[in-house]
């Protein structure tokens, strides 16, 4: 194949010179474009290659039976053909990139590339976009939340640093000298707070201040006893939402409930969460943020699965130490709250039954019956979220009257529809468009066309055709 290179908007280059780089060269691309043809006459293949993964959207056969090739035959030929991508990436100091390509019966191709902007990031979905940001640096609203005061909250009654103290010296006999006062101070300086009194008493007797192999051995010995892995003093850090970084898409459609007989605050993050232990790829913490019914200094766990939230381990690290666990008596998993709701053939059975004045989020999926009508959400106070499969709404024109969003997932006939009035909310700081699994070139217009409407750069494209 030979092939010729014209960029949409602005071509990637070198280090400020007019030469492509390698990854806008057809050569580059070609064992990838021979893959995705797969003896087909013509098709439009679409996926996202980066520096340590890929997604070609072609059909891999089951996994192998135990015993037999960790890999099959499919998965190494993907390997081979997007390696001159992934180093043409990593030479080029990129993460990643998104393709359409398009294959003729004739043999020719033409190769459309999807770059991440400002405004958009691609590889979450293949050549789909992420959320499409809107505002510059907008966070969805549960990450803009700060936990809510509670001025009686006071520790546990178990909560004793002498018992604690006592406790870990009898169960770790010779555990040395820990760290020292300064070391202690220092960690309390640099987090922006003094370490909770029994989180400095762990630290004084077993906790090594650096990391390296000393922290090592010390956070094994003492795994046993606190049911986690102990963090070195220098790792320890505050889980404010900052530090639990999500997607527009996700953080959205999320929300935080926290009932009023709750022990932990339903929070992304908080500043009062610092975190000091590592169990199974979730983190634990000490929480001086607590709910209604919980106690300053309570030990909570968060979730590697989960975008928000927090789950009460004990009541205090005397507790975690002795064995004791503590049990949550807020809203239990699986109770509906009126703040999330979904319609769909399983959920909800109309928009009128979701409508609450505590609706933050709504969720229209697949369900019988005909389109439905938005009309009960008008005026709604706190209706920020609204994601609706294709359709599933009567007049999507009706979005337009929901004067509160900043986040909107539809279809793309929908977002024309939106488009074409005039109508977008312009209170959005962000959308997705992804719903059905159109045409990824068409998602990207529409993308382009909600950059423009907020000024933001539209997305760059490079067309390879040979």
């Amino acid at each position: 194949m030979s092939g010729r290179a014209r960029a949409a908007y602005r071509p990637a280059m070198t280090h400020g010179t007019s030469r492509p780089l390698a990854l806008e060269a057809l050569a580059t691309w070609e064992p990838v474009l021979r893959l995705l043809r797969d003896g087909s006459s013509s098709a439009r293949r679409s996926g996202h290659v980066a520096r340590h993964s890929w997604s070609l959207g072609l059909r891999r056969p089951p996994l192998p039976r135990p015993g037999r090739a960790a890999r099959s035959d499919r998965i190494r030929a993907e390997a081979e053909a997007v390696e001159p991508v992934r180093g043409a990436l990593a030479e080029a100091g990129v993460d990643g990139v998104s393709f359409v390509a398009d294959l003729a019966e004739n043999g020719s191709a033409v190769l459309h590339l999807l770059w991440p902007g400002p405004g958009v990031a691609y590889g979450t979905t293949g050549a789909y976009p992420g959320a499409v940001v809107l505002v510059e640096g907008a966070l969805p609203q549960p990450w803009r939340r700060l936990p809510d005061p509670v001025p009686g909250a006071v520790a546990a009654p178990s909560a004793s640093p002498v018992a604690l103290e006592r406790t870990l010296r009898e169960r770790l006999p010779g555990v040395g000298a820990g760290t020292t006062e300064s070391e202690v101070a220092a960690a309390g300086a640099r987090l922006g707070r003094p370490l909770p009194e029994e989180l400095a008493v762990l630290y004084r007797v077993i906790g090594a201040a650096r990391s390296g192999d000393t922290a090592r051995r010390v956070a094994e010995r003492a795994a046993p006893v606190l049911g986690c892995a102990l963090l070195p003093l220098d790792a320890v850090y505050v889980a404010d939402a900052a530090a639990r970084e999500v997607g527009w898409e996700w953080g959205a459609t999320a929300a935080v409930v926290t009932g009023p007989g709750a022990r932990v605050q339903g929070l992304a993050g908080s500043p009062g969460w610092i975190v000091f232990g590592e169990a199974d790829g979730d983190r634990l913490a000490v929480d001086l943020t607590p709910g209604p019914r919980g106690h300053l200094g309570q030990i909570v766990r968060l979730d590697h699965e989960q975008v928000i939230g927090a789950e009460l381990v004990a009541d205090s690290l005397t507790d975690l130490v002795a064995g004791r666990r503590g049990e949550e008596t807020g809203v239990r998993p699986g109770e509906r709250s009126p703040v999330v709701a979904r319609v769909n053939a399983k959920g909800l059975p109309h928009v009128e039954a979701a409508a609450d004045p505590a609706l933050e989020v709504l969720t229209i999926g697949v369900r019988d019956g005909a389109p439905m009508s938005l009309a009960a959400l008008v005026g709604l106070p706190r209706l920020r979220t609204l994601t609706a499969y294709p359709g599933t709404l009567a007049d999507p024109l009706e979005v337009g009257r929901l004067t509160g969003l900043e986040f909107l997932r539809l279809g793309v006939e929908e977002w024309r529809a939106l488009l074409d009035a005039g109508a977008v909310p312009p209170t959005l700081a962000a959308a997705v468009e992804t719903h059905g699994a159109p045409d990824p070139l068409a998602v990207a217009a529409l993308t382009d066309a909600l950059l423009t409407l907020r000024g933001r750069p539209p997305v760059r494209r490079t067309v390879i055709e040979g």
